[in-house]
C-alpha cells in the first residue's frame, strides 16, 4: 500500500470535515469541490500501476485545500483575499486568481508527469525530454483551464442566479480572460521553473517503486 495517499487523506480529512460545517451555501460548497471526489478516487484506482510522484501529491493536497476554502467561503468571501484587498487597494478579492493559477500549475506537473513516464517525450535521444514536451503540458494547463470556464458557463445557465458565488466574477466583466491567463501563468511556471525539482521527485519515485508500494 502506498502510504503517502494514507496521509494525504488523513491531512486532508480535517480541513474537509470543517468546510463542511456551515459554509455559506451548500450547493457552491458541493460545486468547488466536486473535483475532488472525481480526483482522489481515481488516484487511489491507479496507485499500484501509477503512483503520482510525492511533488505531485503534495501539490495535489495544495490544490484540494484551495478548493475546499473556496467552496467553504465562496471565492468572493475567502478572507485571506479579503486581507489582501486591504494591503494591496484591490477592489475585489482575488482569491480566485489563486485557485486559477494553481489550476494551472497542478495540472501541468500532472500533465507533464504522465507524458514522461509513458510518451516517448521522455527522451529525444541525448537523455533529455523532447523539446515538445513543455509546449504539450502548457496546452493540456490551458486546455484544462478552458473546460472548466465552460463548465461555469454550462452551470451558470442551468442554475442561473444560483451560480453566482460559484462564477464568482465579481462584476468583473474580464473575470474569465483573466482566470485563463493566471492558468497560463501557472502552467508556465511549472515548465519553466518546477520541472527540475519534478525531475528529482520522479527519481524518487523510480526507485521506491522497486517493490516497495507493492507491500
Amino acid at each position: 500500500m502506498d502510504r503517502r495517499l494514507f496521509w494525504f487523506g488523513l491531512w486532508l480529512a480535517p480541513v474537509l470535515v470543517w468546510s463542511l460545517i456551515a459554509p455559506h451555501d451548500y450547493f457552491t460548497w458541493l460545486l468547488e469541490v466536486a473535483p475532488i471526489f472525481i480526483g482522489l478516487p481515481i488516484a487511489w484506482a491507479v496507485r499500484k500501476k501509477f503512483p503520482l510522484s510525492t511533488l505531485l501529491l503534495g501539490l495535489l493536497w495544495w490544490h484540494c485545500v484551495i478548493l475546499i476554502v473556496g467552496g467553504h467561503y465562496t471565492y468572493a468571501r475567502v478572507p485571506l483575499g479579503g486581507w489582501a484587498m486591504q494591503w494591496f487597494g484591490w477592489t475585489r478579492n482575488n482569491y480566485d486568481k489563486l485557485a486559477h493559477f494553481a489550476q494551472g500549475f497542478v495540472p501541468a506537473i500532472l500533465t507533464r508527469e504522465i507524458l514522461l513516464r509513458t510518451s516517448p517525450l521522455r527522451d529525444r535521444g541525448d537523455g533529455r525530454p523532447s523539446c515538445w514536451l513543455g509546449f504539450l503540458v502548457v496546452s493540456v494547463g490551458l486546455a484544462f483551464s478552458a473546460l472548466y470556464e465552460l463548465i461555469e458557463c454550462a452551470v451558470a445557465v442551468i442554475s442561473g442566479s444560483g451560480a453566482a458565488d460559484f462564477l464568482g466574477t465579481q462584476g468583473y466583466v474580464w473575470d474569465t480572460q483573466t482566470d485563463m491567463a493566471m492558468a497560463l501563468i501557472g502552467a508556465l511556471v511549472a515548465v519553466l521553473l518546477g520541472a527540475r525539482v519534478h525531475d528529482r521527485s520522479l527519481l524518487k519515485l523510480s526507485e521506491k517503486t522497486r517493490g516497495v508500494f507493492d507491500h
